[in-house]
């Protein structure tokens, strides 16, 4: 879920501007889980324009404080969000860790890097909220090293509802600074897209798996 719709609205017209997202509903990308889709996105790219990694650092970090209060610990999902997360725990003055996908095969063996105590406080940042599996995935780990997982916040989300469904089923907390239907409305708002491509891009959603098979 937004919380600030005027944020919302700021991070997807930056987010289309720097090409962090890409709308192409005529010609779909393929992701790598074999779906069709109209929309890509790969917010590492805002970390090359600082004004724009700036402007989601401080958005982060206020929203994080706004709704968990000041954190012991920022955790960052490997590999897209360690670089927001990084910022965030800077701009908020505490920690930082991360969480890989599993734990390392050599060495300490490691699935969290970085130091973190049992019942710390911990939120955890994100680029981008697909179906939810790789945040789920670190949360899992998180909760396995004994600390209290205060919820999530992410730069933007599809909206998927397994992720929404996902989420609650495991009594999670999240928000993003904006979501996939901000970011349709900021496209035709901006003449990005026009109604008949907007048409396209909302069937997507409803059935991202089957859509144009």
């Amino acid at each position: 879920m937004i919380l600030n719709k005027d944020t919302a609205k700021k991070t997807a017209e930056l987010l289309l501007q720097v090409k962090a997202i890409k709308l192409s509903p005529n010609e779909p990308f393929t992701w790598a889980s074999g779906w069709k889709s109209p929309i890509y996105c790969d917010n590492r790219v805002t970390l090359s324009y600082p004004p724009v990694r700036n402007f989601l650092k401080e958005k982060i970090a206020k929203l994080v404080e706004e709704k968990y209060g000041k954190p012991d610990v920022i955790a960052g999902v490997a590999t897209g969000a360690i670089a927001i997360g990084v910022l965030v725990a800077q701009e908020l003055g505490v920690p930082f860790v991360y969480v890989r996908p599993e734990p390392k095969k050599h060495g300490r063996k490691n699935q969290i890097e970085g130091f973190i105590e049992s019942g710390q406080n911990v939120v955890v940042v994100e680029d981008l909220i697909s179906t939810g599996k790789s945040s789920l995935n670190a949360i899992k780990a998180l909760k396995e090293a004994d600390v209290n997982v205060k919820g999530m916040v992410a730069i933007f989300s599809y909206g998927f509802s397994v992720a929404t469904e996902t989420f609650e089923e495991h009594n999670l907390d999240f928000s993003t600074l904006s979501n996939y239907e901000v970011l349709l409305e900021q496209a035709l708002e901006s003449n990005y897209i026009n109604e008949k491509e907007l048409i396209t891009l909302e069937s997507w959603r409803l059935n991202p798996s089957e859509w144009k098979k």
